[in-house]
């Protein structure tokens, strides 16, 4: 599976979550698949959806998800020592790990050689790192969101991007919305 095809899986269950998905192609796929209210895409800011995910989880008590990519998150290593010293119950973090910087052309990241995502979770404190194969996902998720239990997931799937359109949507939009919808 490519990760358009494990967002489009997982849809309904993102579907009345809060969600901060990762910039460029991610962010288009979720978009095309399933816009929501409950979705902040992220058209800038590379390797920090994870970041602004667990700001939001420590601000407010509702299930955060945070979609993000390996090369993002290898951008943005200080984010894991950060998530793994103050996570809270209502934080999800998914990287989806397609060994590739997607959005800029596919190029590989070391996750695809000898970098471990999970053993860097583990390494910086954050305590329950789940591992799991793209076919596993919806399952994973979901044993997530129930447990109540801050996580870390590493999603493992192949590397690939769906011709999805441009988000058209004023940044300023997708911010009030989301705003709107984080209140409600």
């Amino acid at each position: 599976m490519i990760r358009s095809e494990i967002l489009r899986e997982i849809a309904p269950q993102l579907r009345d979550q809060l969600v901060v998905c990762n910039i460029g192609i991610p962010s288009q796929e979720l978009h095309a698949i399933d816009d929501q209210p409950t979705n902040f895409y992220m058209l800038g800011t590379m390797g920090l959806a994870s970041s602004i995910g667990l700001g939001l989880a420590l601000a407010q008590p509702k299930i955060v998800i945070s979609i993000d990519g390996d090369g993002s998150v290898l951008t943005n290593l200080g984010t894991l020592p950060t998530i793994g010293n103050n996570m809270p119950p209502n934080f999800i973090l998914m990287i989806i790990d397609n060994g590739s910087y997607g959005s800029t052309g596919d190029q590989p990241t070391y996750t695809g050689r000898k970098t471990d995502l999970a053993g860097m979770a583990r390494a910086a404190g954050c305590d329950n790192v789940v591992e799991v194969q793209d076919v596993d996902t919806g399952k994973a998720l979901l044993e997530a969101m129930d447990a109540q239990v801050g996580t870390v997931m590493i999603v493992k799937c192949d590397s690939g991007n769906a011709k999805m359109p441009v988000i058209t949507m004023d940044p300023v939009i997708i911010k009030d919305r989301f705003m709107k919808a984080v209140a409600g």
